[in-house]
């Protein structure tokens, strides 16, 4: 933890971590190196077996990537932080570390499609068995859980419905069944929500998304505490090796330091936007947690500080009339990614969600029909006239 503890979020996501060299750099430095000189045979065996803290090698060991891991740590509320070269990357890694042959998952099913993928395709493979339960059916996750239940996995607000899972109920779940709960927070970031502080035991990000902020690197994270990541997560780290570019770190620290102001505009113009796409006939529903209409509206409005930049809504018509609505659209980037500057449209049933099975995708809700937006940081008003675009293309 750094030395910025006593002040505000805002403070630290500029301030914390940050050791500054002998050239005295007012910006954080970027350490572009593999190793590092020792200054006797002595000092590099004390470190290499323990005894003497400081770096050994850049897989596991790197002053830039330290600095991000602990600033992120202070926002998530945790005492260690393990960054990675991805979100995906970040899931591995605790699960790897943390799991063994025979141990069970509880996750939603209302996860990102590759996260199914590891947990259905690669994890199975050696012996970890996953059963997938809807995000918001306490009783579903509690009949789920087995004797050798080892760890609760879930998105909340999910993607792409945005699902409000109620986190301090699954932590009390967990704990009642000595296994974990362990939170992707990629959509909210620790500005708008700290699962820690809900009782989860692990919070997951990829950082490629709103932390970055502007979609030019691919990183995650893993935070928690100082044994389970400190150790554990780390050890794996240490050994396979799936670990973040020191520049990538950089570029994660002065997305940090903008986190905050970025967030309370994607979240401002994306409620706007879902109360307007409300009264469209064409639109027979709008999902959004800011939203009255929102199952869970009042949940989110308990657990999190503000509702988020992700959209989603149902057209009538299915897949052709979503392709028609997505390629109407001039503003929007038709792409995958989210937590951009730049807002962005996808179909999750045919890219996000594409590899899972017509059944997987029904359980979790993905239908031929729905759209995906992340709302960027463009006027509003001109994101507005984009989206009366690309509904005035299905009239035609």
């Amino acid at each position: 933890m750094s030395d910025y503890e006593e002040f505000d979020f805002e403070t630290r996501a500029v301030r914390a971590g940050q050791l500054r060299t002998a050239e005295g750099e007012h910006s954080e430095a970027i350490f572009p190196t593999s190793s590092y000189v020792f200054d006797s045979a002595a000092s590099a065996a004390a470190r290499f077996s323990g005894d003497q803290p400081g770096n050994i090698y850049s897989r596991f060991t790197n002053p830039t990537v330290r600095t991000f891991e602990q600033r992120l740590a202070s926002l998530e509320g945790g005492e260690s932080c393990v960054a990675t070269s991805s979100g995906m990357a970040a899931i591995l890694a605790t699960c790897a570390a943390l799991l063994k042959s025979g141990d069970h998952i509880v996750s939603s099913h209302s996860i990102f499609g590759t996260t199914t993928a590891l947990f259905t395709n690669y994890l199975a493979r050696f012996g970890i068995d996953t059963t997938f339960v809807p995000l918001v059916d306490n009783s579903a996750w509690e009949a789920a859980v087995r004797p050798e239940t080892r760890l609760l996995f879930l998105e909340t607000p999910s993607n792409p419905l945005t699902e409000i899972a109620d986190i301090q109920s699954l932590a009390g779940l967990a704990k009642k069944n000595n296994c974990l709960l362990v939170v992707d927070n990629c959509f909210c970031t620790p500005a708008l929500q700290q699962p820690l502080s809900l009782g989860a035991d692990i919070v997951i990000h990829s950082a490629t998304k709103y932390l970055d902020g502007q979609g030019r690197c691919v990183g995650g994270a893993v935070v928690g505490d100082s044994e389970l990541v400190g150790k554990e997560v780390y050890g794996f780290l240490r050994t396979a090796g799936p670990t973040m570019s020191p520049f990538n770190a950089w570029v994660f620290l002065k997305g940090l330091e903008t986190l905050t102001l970025r967030m309370r505009a994607h979240c401002s113009s994306a409620l706007s936007l879902a109360h307007w796409l409300e009264q469209y006939p064409e639109v027979s529903r709008v999902n959004h947690p800011g939203l009255q209409s929102h199952p869970q509206h009042e949940l989110a409005a308990r657990q999190q500080t503000d509702y988020g930049g992700i959209v989603s809504f149902e057209l009538k018509g299915g897949q052709s009339q979503a392709w028609r609505f997505i390629d109407a659209l001039r503003i929007f980037s038709i792409t995958a990614n989210l937590g951009d500057a730049k807002s962005t449209v996808t179909h999750p049933a045919t890219t996000t969600h594409g590899r899972l099975t017509p059944e997987q995708r029904q359980a979790a809700g993905i239908s031929d029909g729905l759209v995906r937006l992340a709302v960027g940081l463009e006027s509003e008003q001109d994101l507005q006239a984009d989206l009366a675009r690309g509904l005035a293309a299905l009239q035609i």
